[in-house]
């Protein structure tokens, strides 16, 4: 099999909500907390370490896992499992320490090259999920630590069948934005405040009526053709007044 030959996976990736903000040591620590949280989580689903590739982004994870891995167990799992467990950590946690994530369940085509690079367009798809502002804002409204969206495909072939324990009705449709068009997903919970479409604007002020002009005064109404003033003489039939004779 050529090494760039494209199979297809489950993809998971989680990041880091402002990661940046800390310093060297807590940085570190959160970290190690991340990296626990998501092997103990996978392995609830029954993803040993055989069924996934991780890739270590710093301050986020990606996950490769085997397509034989139930998607079904996998997304109740980050339904139920992963925010119990992020809950209990962050309760032991100082105040700096908080970890607070961000997650996308997908699926589709990835290739891993020769240089253990990882290659395809629902890859990238995945990625611009994760970093999208609509699952930035849902994490920073929510008083939880856990915010989590899944992919179109996902969302047709899981979520709309109503398996048990996936509440169907939880999720909400977004679209991203990106520079190959728009992308369609779905949000665990509400909609945060920014995805929300914004008031009807008010309707528009109504076009001026120009004023009708108010009548000549009585005995001064100029009726026919004007054909114009020559040698002090205005020419053409006139009427003038109500009196209809023409001078």
């Amino acid at each position: 099999m050529p090494p760039t030959a494209p199979l297809p996976r489950t993809m998971l990736l989680i990041d880091t909500e402002r990661f940046s903000d800390r310093d060297d040591v807590q940085q570190a620590l959160l970290r190690r907390m991340l990296f626990s949280l998501v092997d103990r989580v996978l392995l609830t689903a029954g993803v040993d370490q055989t069924m996934r590739l991780r890739a270590d982004r710093g301050d986020a994870v990606m996950e490769l896992i085997d397509p034989a891995v139930p998607l079904t167990t996998l997304l109740r799992t980050l339904l139920t499992d992963l925010p119990a467990e992020l809950r209990a950590m962050n309760r032991m946690a100082a105040s700096s320490t908080q970890l607070r994530l961000r997650a996308v369940l997908a699926g589709g085509y990835v290739a891993i090259d020769e240089y253990d690079g990882w290659v395809g367009t629902d890859l990238n798809d995945a990625c611009r999920l994760l970093d999208a502002d609509p699952l930035r804002a849902a994490l920073r409204e929510r008083a939880g630590d856990f915010v989590l969206c899944v992919s179109a495909s996902v969302h047709a072939g899981i979520v709309r069948h109503q398996h048990t324990g996936i509440p169907a009705e939880e999720f909400t449709h977004i679209t991203v934005p990106t520079k190959n068009g728009p992308l369609p997903a779905w949000l665990h919970g509400p909609l945060p405040t920014l995805a929300k479409p914004s008031a009807a604007p008010p309707p528009a002020d109504p076009a001026p009526v120009s004023p009708t002009p108010a009548p000549s005064p009585a005995g001064i109404d100029f009726r026919g053709t004007n054909h114009g003033v020559v040698a002090n003489r205005v020419e053409g039939g006139i009427s003038f007044g109500d009196s209809g004779g023409r001078r």
